[in-house]
This record gives structure tokens, sequence and C-alpha cells, in this order.
């Protein structure tokens, strides 16, 4: 997680990247790779209270308060911290799916689908690697 001392992380060049993230991290971050199914630290995280954070720059991403268990294998958010994250259209691998990415950093997240609970309808299927949890 970054400081206020520390460089803007949109500004980071590749280099930089690799020496701030473990090999996983970079790969799931800076190159769209996707955990194994169920593997992740969060999968089963359900805490009352706190926050998800950016692994790559600290920004807030999700409260605990709209995690739930979707059993898709990923931990799931019904709604994100809209000004924390972007969507764009992912193809890759013969699909149609909207990425969602960190609006700071611009670092790859998971996807979003719409079959998600109420309020929102949303599924934000996140990549452990891609979070850390802060408790509150």
């Amino acid at each position: 997680m970054s400081e206020s001392s520390d460089p803007d992380p949109a500004a980071l060049t590749d280099e930089e990247w690799r020496e701030r993230l473990t090999d996983e991290e970079y790969r799931i971050l800076r190159e769209s790779g996707t955990e194994a199914r169920f593997s992740g630290e969060y999968v089963d995280h359900l805490p009352d209270d706190g926050e998800y954070r950016c692994a790559g720059c600290g920004t807030v991403l999700f409260d605990a308060e709209t995690k739930y268990e979707s059993g898709c294998g990923w931990p799931a958010f019904y709604a994100a911290e809209e000004e924390s994250v972007t969507t764009t259209l992912d193809t890759s691998h013969g699909m149609r799916r909207t990425e969602v990415r960190c609006a700071s950093c611009d670092s790859h997240l998971g996807h979003v689908f719409d079959d998600g609970p109420e309020p929102t309808g949303k599924r934000f299927c996140i990549n452990s690697v891609a979070m850390e949890f802060d408790e509150q």
C-alpha cells in the first residue's frame, strides 16, 4: 500500500510496479490475471466491519457490509465505492465480461456481473490478491 510520500501510483513505470508487487500480485493487478477459484484469502472472509483496499495503491474499493457469499469462488460484493473503480468491456478468453479496475492506479481487480443480490443486482467478483483488508 502506498504512503503519502510515495509517487503517484498512476505514474509508476512497469519496473517500479515489478519492484512493489509480488509476482502473483503483478500477474493479477498489472497483467489482468486471475487467481484460482476458491484459493483466495478473502473468499470465505465475512467481517462485520472494515474496508477492502486496492493492493496496488490503498484506495478503498469495498465496504465489508457489501460482501456476501456468492459461491462463485472469488470474494463477491454487491456494491463498490463508485469513484474508486472503473469498468470496461473484456473480450478475453472468448467471453464478454465487464472488467473492474482501480480508478486510482488502473490495476485489474476482477469482473462485475448482473446476477447479484438486491439492492444493486451486481456481483463484483474480485481477486483476493488485488485487495488488502483494513479492519475498523
